[in-house]
């Protein structure tokens, strides 16, 4: 089959284009999950998609069963309880109540539960249509000036209750920058 030379160029142009399609890999951050006392059980990778971002966690040493988890404000572990990473990511400024079930909810930091095995492991996959890893997103953004953190909960979130949904003390956290 004869091709103009302005058929090979649009030809040229779509394989281009498709090329750059399939390598332009999604913004995406990976961060360690640390205990209180400072030592590593797990990563967390954050990959940005068109409408929230997609969460994968591994993680071990975990008391077995359901736990709460949820983004907070600030990209800060330091502390034994984790209390710097602050309230959950934007909410001086949303207001809005806690809880994905909540009818006046969600606060932007809601995810849902994870559960740990009973070896203390925990592989879980979530998505957040609340938050985004870009700047230019009309959703909150964790990668602002001072970052952002997950933290995970001693207990399950009953995803109503007020102010964090019964889950208890802070016993897991990573940074998010």
């Amino acid at each position: 089959m004869k091709y103009g030379i302005a058929a090979l160029t649009i030809l040229g142009l779509a394989t281009a284009t498709a090329a750059i399609a399939q390598t332009s890999a999604p913004k995406a951050v990976k961060s360690d999950i640390v205990q209180a006392g400072g030592g590593k059980i797990g990563e967390v990778t954050l990959t940005n998609g068109r409408s929230g971002v997609l969460l994968r966690l591994t993680a071990s040493g975990l008391t077995p069963g359901w736990h709460a988890m949820h983004f907070h404000a600030t990209g800060d572990c330091s502390d034994q309880g984790f209390q710097k990473s602050g309230a959950h990511i934007n909410h001086e400024d949303h207001k809005t109540p806690h809880g994905l079930l909540n009818p006046e909810g969600p606060d932007f930091g809601e995810l849902p539960n994870i559960h740990v095995a009973a070896d203390g492991t925990v592989n879980a996959e979530a998505f957040s249509a609340l938050v985004s890893l870009d700047a230019a997103s009309s959703r909150p953004n964790l990668l602002d000036a001072d970052g952002s953190a997950l933290v995970i909960h001693a207990s399950p979130d009953d995803h109503v209750t007020q102010p964090i949904g019964g889950a208890g003390a802070r016993v897991a956290c990573a940074v998010i920058r």
